[in-house]
């Protein structure tokens, strides 16, 4: 699956997680900002590259707002924006 437009997923609010996903320019990148990225930051970049793999996308830049979103949620927003940004 190729991404090939801007897309996003998810809110800025408490216990959520934005996702924001645009065309990479080969391989995949994560940006996360999170008040617990020196805690989990690791875990919810894994969760990201897993999905991403699971749904076929090989090139991506991706952004991440945490807002102490559980896995369940950071999962199905990146799977949301993959949706919205698919060829």
């Amino acid at each position: 699956m190729q991404i090939v437009k801007n897309a996003s997923a998810g809110t800025m609010e408490s216990s959520d997680a934005y996702v924001e996903i645009r065309p990479g320019n080969g391989g995949i990148s994560v940006q996360l900002e999170s008040k617990v990225a020196l805690q989990f930051g690791d875990s919810i970049r894994q969760v990201v590259k897993e999905v991403l793999g699971q749904m076929g996308v090989e090139s991506a830049d991706v952004r991440i707002v945490d807002r102490g979103a559980l896995e369940c949620v950071i999962r199905a927003r990146v799977e949301t924006a993959v949706l919205r940004g698919k060829e």
